[in-house]
């Protein structure tokens, strides 16, 4: 790392040597080191906050534990747990600067901690950064701890506080698709299966399902992420807990809970838990299943709003910007489309997780860090967009009412709302008619005797066509002895001899 000759220096050491560390800097010479070797994302941990808070949790919590068990004394462990705590309040989270992806398995992230947290704990005290006699961020700040139980525990409830703010914002979405379901609730239209026409619904129906699917989305992330709530702090090195003394692991954890207000539990196996890394991909997997669904539900408002002359023009999305460099007037339907990418990358980063997970190795996977990485920025950039979906998009969709309409008065999909009362044969006759012809069902039917216009009117009415008040009885048109096929053919050709 190069300095600035002019820039104010202290000389920190570590078994490689000594460095040349800014007098201001509250990381140390292992953090230094780390920007050397890995200077490839260019993207610090502090970008995502709820990991430098899971680490300051950690951290405040073994001092609490260590104090306890009596392994650290209380002036130490009070400066450490203050020092902690002013970064859980956000503070001092630029000093956290070591890239997201590195080697290690989360070394340099967990010695950056230690080292700000001693250096902000240090000044509390009245002393200079650096001053590692009196307080050391590897025999006090890293008391009772190994990076490879530190490092899952932060990631897991780093996730687990930034799973409640995308639940929040998913909820939203959810309540935002559900008020447009009860906005268009009386707005017929027709439905469609592989893309052809199929039978009437409304629009509220359709915009009820997205909300539906998005609350199942919330149950899943929610009972997935009890699975990143198994801890294994104090296992240290491997599992075995070596360094630690035995009443270190129930104290830690308790205190952590207390700290996080999750509901976080120690692992029945150490050793396992300490490699495995398996609740990672679980919880990856539900974060990848709802950018799925949340990018099919773009797809269709895309399809919904296509046009506005040459498309299916059946909503209105709010326009955002302008579409084209070249065509005047194009409107883009670009929020949905930039939840689209959102959920093209966080299938990649799925991929990610399950090729890191199972390239761990004996006892203890190596790649958490690309783990962490890649389900951080799945949450964060969900989180972002589920928000301007919400703000920019769904709040403002309006519905054609007027194209709906008619479109769903000249569909032959509204035949089969008829089956039941003058049977599939007669139906299927009627519905050739009516797209030769281009003339309503309704009409054709009435015309054939099949049934009567106020039959016909009450079968057809918004309520039975999409399925809100059910149909419990067959109006008796068609005599029971009558071939049914013979007998339509026969109506439909008097009514229309010509076949046009």
């Amino acid at each position: 790392m190069a300095l600035d000759a002019t820039m104010r220096t202290r000389t920190e050491t570590d078994s490689l040597g000594s460095m040349e560390i800014p007098a201001d800097a509250y990381w140390g010479i292992h953090t230094a080191r780390a920007l050397e070797n890995f200077a490839i994302s260019k993207r610090p941990i502090s970008v995502y906050k709820d990991l430098v808070n899971g680490l300051a949790m950690v951290k405040q919590a073994a001092a609490r534990a260590n104090k306890e068990i009596g392994v650290l004394s209380e002036e130490k462990a009070d400066l450490i747990d203050r020092a902690a705590q002013l970064v859980i309040d956000g503070e001092y989270h630029d000093q956290f600067i070591v890239g997201v992806i590195q080697g290690g398995a989360g070394t340099s992230t967990n010695m950056n901690a230690n080292e700000v947290i001693t250096n902000i704990a240090l000044e509390l005290a009245g002393r200079e950064k650096g001053d590692y006699d009196f307080l050391s961020p590897i025999d006090h700040t890293n008391r009772s701890q190994s990076t490879n139980d530190v490092y899952p525990t932060a990631i897991k409830v780093g996730l687990g506080l930034d799973l409640l703010s995308l639940l929040d914002e998913l909820d939203l979405l959810r309540q935002a698709f559900l008020a447009k379901a009860v906005e268009f609730h009386d707005v017929l239209k027709v439905g469609r299966t592989q893309l052809q026409d199929a039978v009437p619904m409304t629009l509220g129906q359709e915009f009820h399902g997205f909300a539906t699917t998005l609350g199942y989305d919330h149950q899943r992330l929610t009972e997935n992420a009890y699975l990143l709530y198994e801890i294994n702090l104090g296992a240290t090195a491997i599992g075995t807990g070596i360094t630690a003394n035995r009443d270190y692991s129930p104290a830690v954890v308790r205190h952590l809970r207390e700290i996080s207000g999750l509901d976080l539990a120690l692992a029945g196996d150490l050793v396992e838990s300490t490699s495995d890394t398996g609740s990672f991909m679980s919880f990856s997997a539900s974060l990848k299943r709802n950018a799925i669904k949340l990018s099919k539900i773009c797809n269709d408002l895309r399809l919904l709003s296509s046009g506005p002359q040459a498309g299916l023009g059946e909503i209105n999305l709010p326009p955002r910007q302008a579409g084209s460099s070249i065509m005047p007037g194009k409107v883009n339907p670009v929020i949905p489309e930039v939840v689209n990418q959102i959920a093209f990358a966080v299938a990649g980063a799925d991929l990610t997780v399950t090729m890191a997970v199972e390239g761990g190795q004996l006892q203890l996977n190596a790649f958490e860090p690309v783990i962490a990485h890649s389900i951080f920025q799945s949450i964060t950039w969900m989180r972002r967009g589920m928000n301007t979906l919400r703000i920019n998009c769904v709040d403002g969709i309006t519905a054609n009412r007027e194209r709906l309409g008619a479109m769903v008065g000249s569909s032959v999909g509204v035949i089969t709302a008829l089956t039941p009362f003058i049977g599939y044969a007669a139906a299927a006759a009627l519905a050739k008619t009516a797209l030769l012809t281009g003339r309503s069902v309704a009409d054709l039917v009435i015309e054939a005797g099949l049934m009567s216009a106020d039959e016909v009117a009450k079968q057809l009415s918004p309520a039975r066509l999409s399925g809100l008040e059910a149909i419990t009885t067959a109006i008796p048109i068609v005599g029971a002895d009558e071939p049914v096929g013979e007998q339509v053919a026969e109506r439909v050709d008097a009514a229309h001899p010509s076949g046009a």
